[in-house]
């Protein structure tokens, strides 16, 4: 998933980070992120600190909240998913 930022600065997103951001924007914990993504909350945070520098944003609120903003979250769903322009792989299957 390629991003732009406030700053119109463009950075490359993995899948994991887009499922990460569908996650937080749902209102889940890291360690309940952890758990279905199959990693460490460790990691997770890592991958949350690499969301909030991109984005320029202090905290996970602040997150979904711009990336709603920037159109990178889909608004006609819950929960929250990655909208299609954003997707690293436009194939990626989504669980139902």
């Amino acid at each position: 998933m390629i991003v732009t930022g406030p700053s119109g600065d463009r950075s490359a997103l993995s899948e994991i980070s887009a499922r990460i951001l569908e996650g937080v924007a749902a209102g889940m914990s890291s360690r309940q992120l952890a758990s279905r993504i199959g990693m460490s909350h460790q990691g997770v945070d890592y991958h949350i600190g690499v969301l909030l520098r991109i984005l320029r944003v202090p905290n996970r609120t602040a997150l979904v909240s711009r990336a709603y903003q920037l159109g990178i979250l889909s608004t006609d769903c819950w929960p929250p998913r990655v909208t299609a322009e954003h997707q690293h792989c436009p194939s990626r299957r989504r669980r139902a």
